[in-house]
């Protein structure tokens, strides 16, 4: 079953990637942000969370009730998705003077940039022991973005 479950949550995390990109496609040429395509964005998460807590509601037998520590670090990792999201559709729209990004070369470095970093802080904020193979694979990532970087044409542009 986790296995399910991960592979449906790398799935939507996918789209949810895949998806800011086609939406920053279809901005009109005259818009000096996608503030409102970032709200939208952040209305369909609503909707699907509000969506499932009223089918735990229905279902009953939950417990609701969370720590203020995890609300805490819970509006905090929103804080952190919704500057992110405002950022993606900047890299993708190309306004403000930043020059558009390909879904190509920013999804995979924002993804595994990611994975870099929570190995890191795992290591160093959680005490987490790594392994050589967490090391190399770390490594690996690092060295595969910035031959994305270089490898693509015009980088020095960029």
């Amino acid at each position: 079953m986790a296995v399910l479950l991960l592979t449906l949550v790398t799935l939507a995390y996918a789209g949810y990637n895949i998806f800011i990109r086609f939406s920053g496609g279809h901005a009109s040429a005259g818009a000096s942000t996608t503030i409102l395509a970032t709200l939208c964005l952040q209305a369909g998460a609503v909707l699907v969370s509000t969506s499932f807590l009223v089918f735990l509601l229905i279902q009953g037998g939950h417990s609701f009730r969370l720590t203020t520590p995890a609300y805490l670090w819970a509006l905090a990792a929103g804080v952190c998705i919704g500057l992110a999201e405002v950022g993606y559709f900047y890299l993708f729209v190309g306004i403000a003077g930043i020059r558009p990004l390909p879904a190509s070369l920013v999804v995979p470095t924002v993804v595994t940039g990611t994975v870099v970093i929570a190995l890191l802080v795992s290591w160093l904020v959680l005490r987490e022991r790594l392994g050589l193979f967490q090391l190399a694979g770390a490594g690996l990532i690092v060295a595969g973005i910035l031959v994305m970087f270089l490898g693509r044409s015009g980088a020095a542009r960029a």
